[in-house]
């Protein structure tokens, strides 16, 4: 529980290794304290009590210190909160009291007028990370929300800060880069109605860190919208980070008399754990309060799509489910081309009942043979959008977002359902649920496969709660079809990972990482991807060699399912195509990644060696069990491959080798590295360890 003074005019949250502090001045200011180590709520006190710094006359006393910057008085900072009404724009606001929930949760509120402003706070239990969101609420005249973030983060004094994030495109997402933090703004985001292949939500800050060692102040956002983060370095050299729905201040929303608006959450973290330290933090919140079901150890997977593509007939989903349960595969899914007139990307979204020519009988009968050979059935399906050439779209050509009199562009032949219209969501209720009963599916890949582009909706008076209602809308259709079919999993796709974020997982069960396959490309991918997310919801596919997607590279089985195990394992490749030598491989590789499977989806990582060398290792902790995964890209001219130094061991007990049956002592492991036999180019191999 948050923890107050005397004075009621100073807070204190605290977790395991951290605390967070806020004060309100004797002017009305809430200022930022600490956010850092534990502290005492006496030493909060004293942070509160320490006169404010001298400024120049040209300069804010707030600016940097302030712990929610609003638009208006004496603040030049960007600010979190921009509205105006007919009369005028900007706040002043008041302090309105403060109460804290059984949950933990700290709510501070204030006022500017007939507009309430309430600042959120939450320490979920046995975590470091900070929830923090805002509402407003409206009892006046209209007024219209230019801007509300979720929150702004300050950091201490320090020098020399570093700044990492997470960048790409299609087909090479989640890359990690660091750099400097120089005077003024680093802004990332999207502007493209999906969280966006572009960047991941996601920020670390930190001055000397290394993977294990070091102090690093991370945040992650829960929108699946558009989006911003800025890292601010101000004049005085202070960092500010600020973040929140919607990409610009144009206009977020219209908040009529009695309407309210509560933003999305943007989390913090502190760790003096390094980079390592802070991603196992994060591995571990995301498990215990954002992920569905975490408990459960996602299946093998088997996805059609790279087998098939559209060439979809009952009879060849049959074969290719038989080769997957002989080779121990758990999950089938059938993905793109199943419905309506979809023999192509130009037709058939929108119309979410089977093809009759491929599907006579729908979908039940695959589903129970699928189910008879021992297998869960998952479908693909991608309800917000349409194609021109669909049922759906000649009998409604108003529900997609178009701007009047503008070309409706259209991306992959198709266009985007406007999710804010009842009608809309109503039709795509129906349409699923209806699917859902009709056949017994467990497995739904959700896919979204262009960016808004005429994000316009005639009639309504203020087309930009369209970017708003969409998300909204998205959320709201997932609970409803979760809540009324508990047994169906789903796993949220954008072309890729360009839908990834705290606030998809919260109702996803796993996120399908890139479109890029190629096991070699994926690694790089991965180990972005696991700066932020576990790797229980990252699906990860062993496919055909060479690869075809992008770059045809050929590569061994052993490397591509090495590379596929680190997160959650699935198979894509054409299977009728690979031989009884490749299919018996396969088996084995199954079998093993269903041993570790809970060390790898439920344990803590540690990246023992990145993947931009020749040898790049990570290693997952989970109880008494220990698993090492090592990909050598190449080795050179003759050099020895170097031994692994391992991590998260005790180094007083004894480990043994479950392949080969050596027992090696914890110390030794951790000071002088377990050797793995890899040489060559492209090898890979899998290590279990038992303490004993």
């Amino acid at each position: 529980m948050p923890e107050i003074s005397e004075d009621g005019r100073t807070w204190l949250l605290s977790g395991p290794t951290s605390s967070y502090a806020v004060h309100l001045t004797d002017r009305g200011d809430l200022v930022h304290l600490h956010w850092g180590p534990r502290i005492a709520l006496a030493d909060a006190e004293a942070l509160a009590a320490r006169p404010l710094p001298e400024y120049w006359p040209f300069e804010s006393p707030l600016d940097g210190r302030e712990e929610y910057p609003v638009e208006g008085g004496p603040r030049f900072v960007r600010p979190a909160l921009s509205v105006r009404t007919d009369e005028r724009r900007g706040t002043e606001w008041t302090y309105d009291g403060c109460e804290s929930a059984r949950d933990g949760e700290l709510r501070l509120r204030f006022r500017d007028g007939r507009l309430a402003v309430t600042l959120h706070y939450r320490l979920r239990p046995a975590t470091d990370v900070v929830e923090r969101w805002v509402t407003l609420e409206n009892q006046g005249p209209d007024v219209e929300v230019l801007r509300a973030d979720s929150a702004t983060w300050t950091l201490p004094d320090r020098e020399g800060w570093r700044v990492s994030q997470l960048h790409g495109r299609w087909g090479a997402e989640s890359r990690l880069v660091r750099s400097d933090l120089t005077y003024g703004e680093k802004v990332i985001g999207s502007r493209r109605g999906h969280t966006g292949h572009q960047h991941l939500p996601w920020v670390a800050l930190d001055t000397d860190a290394t993977e294990e060692r070091g102090e690093v102040y991370g945040c992650a956002l829960g929108w699946s919208g558009s989006w911003r983060i800025a890292v601010a370095q101000l004049p005085d050299a202070r960092v500010q980070i600020t973040g929140g729905a919607g990409h610009d201040d144009s206009g977020l929303l219209m908040l009529g008399a009695g309407e309210s608006y509560t933003t999305p959450v943007f989390a913090g973290l502190w760790s003096d754990g390094g980079f390592g330290g802070a991603s196992r933090a994060w591995h571990a919140y995301q498990r215990a309060y954002v992920i569905p079901d975490a408990d459960r150890d996602r299946p093998v997977l088997f996805n059609s799509w790279e087998a098939t593509e559209f060439d979809i007939s009952e009879e060849q989903q049959r074969a290719l489910a038989e080769r997957a349960a002989a080779m121990g595969v758990e999950l089938f899914v059938v993905d793109d081309g199943w419905f309506g007139s979809r023999t192509s990307d130009r037709a058939g979204l929108g119309d979410w009942t089977p093809n009759p020519d491929r599907f006579p009988q729908g979908l039940k009968p695959l589903a129970d043979h699928v189910h008879g050979l021992g297998m869960q059935f998952g479908i693909w399906v991608e309800p917000e959008m349409v194609n021109p050439d669909s049922e759906l779209y000649r009998a409604h050509p108003d529900w997609v977002q178009f701007q009047p009199g503008r070309t409706r562009t259209e991306f992959r032949n198709q266009l985007v359902l406007n999710l804010a219209r009842q009608d809309v969501r109503d039709y795509l209720w129906e349409q699923l649920d209806g699917l859902l009963s009709s056949a017994p599916i467990d497995y739904v890949k959700w896919d979204f496969n262009r960016c808004f582009t005429d994000a316009g909706w005639p009639g309504d008076p203020y087309p930009q709660r369209l970017w708003v209602d969409h998300v909204h809308a998205l959320y709201a259709l997932l609970d409803r079809l979760r809540e009324a079919h508990p047994h169906v999993a789903f796993e949220s796709c954008s072309g890729g990972g360009g839908r990834i974020d705290l606030g998809v997982l919260s109702r996803t069960d796993q996120v399908w990482t890139s479109d890029n396959t190629d096991p070699l490309d994926r690694l790089a991918i991965q180990h972005g991807f696991s700066q932020i997310h576990p790797a229980r919801v990252m699906a990860a596919w062993v496919t055909d060699s060479p690869n075809a997607m992008l770059n045809h590279r050929a590569s061994p089985l052993r490397f591509r399912f090495v590379s596929a195990m680190a997160g959650v394992l699935g198979v894509g490749g054409d299977l009728t195509k690979w031989t009884e030598e490749e299919l018996a491989e396969a088996r084995g590789w199954v079998a093993l990644y269903k041993e570790i499977r809970p060390v790898v989806q439920r344990g803590d990582l540690y990246r023992l060696r990145p993947p931009t060398g020749g040898l790049g290792a990570v290693q997952y902790v989970h109880g008494d069990e220990t698993v090492v995964l090592a990909w050598l890209q190449a080795q050179h001219y003759g050099e020895p491959v170097p031994a692994l130094r391992l991590r998260g061991l005790d180094p007083a007990a004894s480990y043994e080798c479950l392949e080969t049956g050596v027992i090696h002592r914890g110390a030794v492991l951790l000071h002088h590295g377990l050797r793995t036999g890899l040489r060559g180019d492209l090898d890979a191999v899998a290590v279990r360890l038992r303490r004993r």
